[in-house]
This record gives C-alpha cells, sequence and structure tokens, in this order.
C-alpha cells in the first residue's frame, strides 16, 4: 500500500517538474528577445535567431535525455538534471552585457551576432532542459502497453507548461519585473524543483526499506 502512494506521489512530482519545466524553457526564450535587443535590435531575424538555437538545443537534449535515461534512471538523477539546468541559466544574469558586447563588436552583421549570442547564453541550458521530457517518460513508463498513453499526457503536460510561461511571462512577468529577476527566479526555481526531487527519493527509499525490514520482523 506504501508503495502504491509512493508511486502515485513521485508520478505526480514528475508531472509537476515536466510542467515547470516547459513553463521555464518558453519564459527564458520568450525573454531572450528583451535581452538580446539592446544589441541586436528586435527584427525577425533576432527572433529567428533564437527559435532556432532553442529548437536545435531541444533536439540535442530529447536525444541526450532519451539516451542518459536508459541507464539506471532514478528520481536522483532527474532532479540531478533540474540542478544543473538551474546553474546553467546564471550566467544568463550574470555575463550576457560582456558575452553580447564581445560578439558586438566582432561580428558586424547582426544576424550572425544575434545568433551567435543566442548560442553563447541560451545552448547549453535549453540542452540541459530538453532531457527532462524524455527522462520524465522513463520514469513514468511501467507498463509498456500504456507507454503511449504516458507520454501523451507528459507531452500535454509540459506543453501547457510552456503555453502558460509564455503567456504568463509576457502578460505579467515583463510588466512588474526586470528580466535579469525573471531569469534568476527560473534559475532558483529549477534548483529548488531539483532538490525536491533528490530529497522526495531519499526519503521514499527510507520509506521503503522500512516497510521491508518491518514485514521481515
Amino acid at each position: 500500500m506504501n508503495n502504491l502512494k509512493n508511486n502515485n506521489l513521485q508520478n505526480a512530482l514528475i508531472y509537476l517538474l515536466a510542467f515547470s519545466s516547459g513553463f521555464s524553457i518558453m519564459g527564458i526564450e520568450l525573454l531572450g528577445g528583451r535581452i538580446l535587443a539592446p544589441f541586436f535590435g528586435s527584427s525577425v531575424h533576432i527572433w529567428g535567431s533564437i527559435i532556432t538555437v532553442f529548437m536545435l538545443s531541444l533536439s540535442f537534449g530529447y536525444l541526450i535525455g532519451g539516451k542518459l535515461s536508459t541507464k539506471n534512471a532514478s528520481l536522483t538523477r532527474y532532479g540531478c538534471i533540474f540542478l544543473f539546468a538551474g546553474v546553467t541559466v546564471l550566467p544568463i544574469v550574470l555575463w550576457s552585457g560582456p558575452i553580447m558586447e564581445s560578439i558586438f563588436i566582432n561580428i558586424e552583421d547582426s544576424r550572425y551576432g544575434s545568433l551567435a549570442a543566442s548560442m553563447a547564453l541560451f545552448f547549453i541550458p535549453t540542452i540541459i532542459l530538453g532531457m527532462i521530457s524524455p527522462y520524465s517518460v522513463r520514469l513514468l513508463v511501467t507498463d509498456k502497453e500504456r507507454s503511449g498513453q504516458v507520454a501523451g499526457v507528459l507531452y500535454f503536460v509540459s506543453t501547457l507548461g510552456s503555453a502558460l510561461g509564455t503567456i504568463i511571462t509576457s502578460f505579467y512577468f515583463v510588466l512588474f519585473f526586470e528580466v535579469n529577476s525573471i531569469i534568476l527566479t527560473f534559475s532558483l526555481a529549477l534548483i529548488l524543483f531539483g532538490l525536491v526531487a533528490i530529497t522526495f527519493d531519499k526519503f521514499s527509499k527510507n520509506s521503503i526499506n522500512e516497510t521491508a525490514e518491518a514485514i521481515h520482523e
């Protein structure tokens, strides 16, 4: 009974984390335009650079996350992905200005300058965030016959998070907070979610061990 309860709680947590990752990805992507604008403007090719980098990064993230999930997948390792994602988002807050200034000075064409800046700022954190979805599916699927249904629900939840991240960031966050403050909040939230996942896994395993010992006694 306790095992079933723990599994249900773990699945609910995974869905929540997948939702939060989708929210964060689109929130950060949307803010990318505001971050690049002072140096490269906000024309269509700037957004083309940002979207290209995010799509490319996510594709690598899906590939790596799927591969990683085949090797001793656990909620603790899942939480570590969030920790790494949160940490790699921090440089956007700390060093985006100097990075973009250097690229702006050395690359005259704003098309390629914005592409290079997008790569420098968003490529690594977005790859790591992209690893979350396939890893989530691996943790949720326990029955091969239901794998398609589970994946469908997971991607629904993640995409819903992306939609809400887009509209809430664009309609509300940018009106009340500075861009760096929002990015920092995303970073800290990802780190917090990672710690929650790791802590939950630890307590869940302890609970299972205590139940097993009680049965043997």
